[in-house]
């Protein structure tokens, strides 16, 4: 069953890459009393990720945090080294927090997961974004497959007026 507003984000734990190392984060520390842009996508370093998806986010950071986003995160199923990796390439900085859901552990719970095995790349996240404020649900924008139009950082920044 696909997540939807009003729903309490499922319980999963991601991995984020430190100072000391991989770290552990679960879904309830990283929103818990906190406004939480979160976008997810197929893959790091594929194209229309690297190209736009990621960018968009890191482009429009000020606005969206002047809007009452306490935190951005990008999340993929890919390992931690990827992620951390893609997001230095990206230049995400502070600005984007790196999530790996490395198993695909959150993508299925959300039932936001799908199969892209006949590309290579085994089951994967689709492409949406979502506001979360406090651990719940309160927009949430999911791509049709192939499409990059409401996952957007410009049109998330829309929707909050």
């Amino acid at each position: 069953m696909t997540i939807k507003v009003g729903d309490k984000i499922p319980q999963a734990t991601f991995m984020t890459f430190t100072a000391d190392g991989p770290a552990p984060l679960t879904a309830e520390d990283l929103t818990a009393g906190k406004t939480v842009a979160l976008f997810a996508l197929p893959g790091a370093f594929t194209p229309t990720c690297s190209a736009k998806h990621l960018p968009g986010f890191k482009a429009h950071a000020a606005e969206l945090k002047a809007k009452g986003v306490d935190l951005i995160a990008c999340v993929s199923v890919n390992d931690v080294f990827v992620m951390n990796a893609w997001g230095k390439s990206q230049d995400a900085g502070d600005d984007v927090l790196m999530l790996a859901d490395g198993n695909g552990d959150f993508a299925r719970a959300a039932g936001l997961d799908f199969d892209a095995s006949k590309f290579g790349m085994g089951r994967r996240s689709q492409r949406y974004s979502m506001l979360i404020k406090d651990g719940v649900v309160s927009l949430l924008n999911v791509e049709q497959p192939g499409a990059f139009e409401v996952s957007s950082a410009e049109h998330l920044l829309g929707q909050l007026g």
